[in-house]
């Protein structure tokens, strides 16, 4: 779990003004969005098309003027869509997308997957809102486009559709362009950031080449790596990345064969390749922040394969201040999942980084 709090606290402390925060592991935008509100210069990435598109989406938001004739033009366009072909469209896709979404609902779907040109920073804009509320729980908000799913992470579509029929579970109609219009304009009445950043989609090995143009120019990278053995991205966020036009199930290894590591050998040499990218990128006496945790491995032995890992690339790297560690909480996905099993404790390091 990373927070805005979080990523606020270690800008504040380590960073002033006008500094160069870096996320290579960017998730929903978190750190990078909370530099720009903080006066900072960002730049993040990530391999998941989702996490670029939502680090992307708050790496430079458009103004709800911008959004709100985009949107409008984007309902205008269905209105005259041929109704027939994305009736065609949805009746070929798997059974769990009829009960995942109302009819309606499912057509507006498949024409904005269709349609959205993500070359458009606008475009983002929509998509990253779409993609927050594409599925969650309707009993509590009534922007979730779903049957009753965890908005956090997509279950898997047996499970998800046995569910949904043993507790007798129907998906609501709701009109996406109008949940679209809604929460945009409640995204930009907060905080917009005057300061724009940037968002790459890319392997983070490939950090230092992405943003050559940033050697030797960050001043503290505050992220949180994918845990060891803990969840899988591609698998939970597969739902997400249909309607970013992947396949309609979930998918194994095709995003990124490091999406989750259970060999702690291979997961502490690819934590070393990153960081070996990422200390071109870093000014001498830079920071890094990470944000760690595992479900097995023993606190002080994580602490030992973490540091490890961070000298393999900056070797006169020192801890600024002991870690914290955290028990983590009951997580969301238990709802409709109580047999799963998480992450029992995140640890945070602060590291000064000489060359």
């Amino acid at each position: 779990m990373f927070p805005p709090a979080f990523a606020k606290e270690n800008i504040l402390a380590l960073t002033k003004p006008g500094d160069l925060i870096c996320d290579p592991f960017s998730g929903r935008g978190t750190t990078l969005l909370e530099a720009l509100l903080n006066d900072r210069k960002a730049i993040a990435s990530d391999i998941n098309p989702v996490a670029w598109c939502l680090s992307s989406a708050k790496a430079k938001p458009a103004t709800f003027n911008d959004a709100e004739r985009a949107i409008k033009q984007l309902q205008a366009d269905y209105e005259v869509e041929d109704s027939a072909m994305l009736k065609r469209e949805a009746d070929a896709l798997p059974e769990f997308f009829s009960y995942a979404f109302h009819r309606e609902t499912l057509k507006q779907l498949l024409f904005l997957k269709r349609t959205l040109d993500l070359r458009q920073q606008v475009n983002r804009f929509i998509a990253g809102v779409l993609l927050g509320h594409l599925h969650g729980e309707v009993n509590r908000s009534d922007y979730y486009l779903s049957n009753q799913m965890p908005h956090t992470i997509s279950t898997k579509p047996a499970y998800s559709v046995r569910y949904w029929k043993c507790h007798g579970l129907f998906p609501p109609e709701r009109d996406v362009f109008s949940v679209l219009l809604n929460r945009a304009e409640f995204r930009l009445s907060d905080d917009i950031p005057s300061r724009r950043g940037t968002a790459a989609r890319c392997d983070v090995r490939a950090t230092h080449r992405v943003f050559r143009a940033y050697i030797r120019s960050v001043d503290a990278i505050i992220t949180s790596p994918p845990y060891l053995n803990v969840t899988r991205f591609e698998e939970d966020q597969w739902l997400r990345l249909w309607f970013l036009g992947g396949p309609a199930n979930p998918t194994y290894g095709e995003v990124s064969r490091d999406d989750r590591h259970s060999s702690g050998h291979q997961y502490w040499d690819f934590l070393a390749e990153a960081w070996r990218s990422l200390a071109l990128l870093l000014k001498p006496k830079g920071h890094l922040v990470c944000r760690i945790g595992t479900v097995k491995e023993d606190p002080e032995e994580l602490a030992e394969n973490l540091i490890e890992s961070v000298k393999d690339a900056w070797p006169n790297a020192n801890l600024a201040r002991h870690p914290v560690m955290t028990e983590t909480q009951k997580r969301q996905t238990t709802v409709l999942n109580p047999g799963s099993i998480g992450c029992r404790y995140e640890i945070d390091f602060t590291f000064v980084c000489p060359l």
